[in-house]
């Protein structure tokens, strides 16, 4: 069962260059096995050209490595605590995609204008506060960023609105899986590429109707969707 909590970690990771959401090494996916405890990461710093299912780190959710000869991710304490603090999601992506990482940077969240967006998100994708100067300079860096993330979801629902943008970072996606958690990353960074296009045409532009933010979303989301095929 491990051996195929690697693979589908693996997977994810080489999703992320190949839908074009990664530059370099930067950004990671893990995958959760919720029953053990066990999450596989990404290691640090190793190109996605030669990387292998065997190179996932296993980590359970106090932080300790439970198999692997690489260190793992630096974001690993950021997926922990995210892991720690929404129960219902089983993969995380970290990213640094153009175009949603531009509205992490300005501190802005995506707004909502259109179905496609309201197809992934119920609302606009936010983002956090600023990280102060004691936890950036702290030690527990990545642990207090995963923190300002937990901080902004205290009145949302992460199933709801499955990704954020770090102010002055980058998005953080994620879901049920880590397969969707890739899925809603590819979405989150279509939407803030059109978002930006629809502020150039429309500096003005109002977000959606709630009416057809609710058809879009609840068509795919709850208990009365009906997008797809029957499972």
């Amino acid at each position: 069962m491990l051996s195929e909590l690697k693979r589908e970690a693996y997977e994810a990771n080489l999703l992320l260059p190949k839908h074009g959401l990664i530059n370099l090494t930067f950004g990671n996916a893990s995958a959760l096995d919720r029953a053990r405890g066990i999450f596989a990461i990404k290691p640090s710093g190793v190109d996605y050209a030669v990387l292998k299912p065997a190179d996932m780190v296993l980590v359970d959710l106090s932080g300790k490595k439970v198999e692997g000869k690489l260190n793992p991710s630096s974001d690993t304490p950021t997926h922990r605590r995210l892991y720690l603090a929404f129960k219902t999601i089983g993969g995380i992506v970290h990213t640094h995609s153009s175009h949603a990482t531009a509205f992490a940077q300005a501190g802005r969240p995506v707004p909502i204008f259109g179905t496609t967006h309201a197809d992934y998100f119920y609302g606009e994708i936010p983002v956090t506060r600023k990280m102060t100067l004691k936890e950036i300079a702290g030690g527990a860096y990545e642990w207090e960023t995963g923190n300002v993330i937990v901080e902004r979801f205290k009145s949302l629902d992460p199933l709801d609105c499955p990704g954020v943008l770090v102010n002055r970072h980058a998005p953080f996606t994620w879901g049920a899986t880590v397969a969707k958690a890739v899925e809603v990353a590819v979405a989150a960074e279509c939407c803030a590429h059109m978002a930006l296009m629809s502020l150039a045409l429309d500096p003005k532009l109002q977000a959606i109707e709630p009416e057809l933010l609710n058809k879009h979303f609840k068509r795919k989301h709850g208990p009365g969707a009906y997008y797809g095929q029957a499972k």
